[in-house]
């Protein structure tokens, strides 16, 4: 019996690369398109401001005379602006120094007001860069304010509708913004302010973390007075060198 050869082998059928769909291209189609879009646009409008600017110094060339107009105009706008800011500074300043409240005044006040009203005493006795920064986040400090002699003011504002009848302010209070006031603020004074009174231990704590407070008596005499505050208060460390 003669001897078979076996079958050839199969080779195994290779996977062509699937071809893109016609949707697929479409997509592809369409992204270019915008992009054409986009640069056709962009150079429109680029050629288009540049003709504008070239007109603009085309016209200037030969109309010179404008350039000295507008050069004019923008002088005399200029020194008219400055000399309404600095009129409209010198009428702040005035009705700053001429600032008074009354006590019957301050306890009508919102305690937010009466925030703004310490501040803007404050800018009344010089301290041009008092704000207010009191609400969430305040670390106990309602007002910042550095004086003339160039010493840096933290105070805290504590408000009672009911003034030296209403609750008194705690020590709590004192040593809240005592623990914020120098390690965040850098505080040469540290003061407490309210239109109440202050509990009897509040006195010697304030001795004892160098602190000032101005409790009702102490507000109405800066309030309603000329005097600034640093000299309604005993033992205000010395000015800063330079100040």
């Amino acid at each position: 019996m003669a001897n078979r050869r076996p079958p050839p082998r199969r080779r195994p059928a290779t996977r062509r690369p699937a071809r893109r769909t016609a949707p697929s291209r479409r997509r592809r189609s369409r992204r270019q398109q915008r992009r054409d879009n986009q640069l056709l646009v962009t150079g429109f409008v680029t050629i288009v401001g540049l003709s504008l600017v070239w007109a603009v110094i085309s016209w200037l060339l030969v109309n010179w005379w404008a350039l000295i107009v507008l050069g004019a105009l923008a002088t005399v706008g200029g020194v008219v602006w400055v000399h309404q800011h600095r009129q409209q500074q010198a009428w702040d300043r005035v009705r700053q120094q001429a600032l008074r409240y009354g006590l019957p005044e301050l306890d009508a006040l919102h305690h937010r007001d009466f925030e703004y009203a310490i501040r803007d005493l404050m800018r009344r006795d010089g301290c041009t860069d008092a704000r207010q920064i009191g609400g969430a986040g305040d670390n106990g400090a309602d007002v910042l304010a550095t004086d003339p002699l160039g010493r840096s003011w933290v105070i805290q504002v504590k408000h009672r509708k009911d003034g030296d009848r209403g609750s008194p302010v705690g020590t709590p209070d004192l040593q809240r913004v005592n623990g914020t006031a120098r390690q965040l603020y850098g505080a040469d004074i540290v003061l407490v302010v309210t239109n109440g009174r202050f509990s009897t231990r509040c006195a010697p704590l304030a001795a004892q973390l160098h602190m000032r407070l101005a409790d009702r008596r102490t507000l109405a005499t800066w309030a309603s007075g000329g005097r600034p505050l640093w000299e309604l208060l005993p033992k205000i460390p010395p000015p800063r060198k330079g100040g």
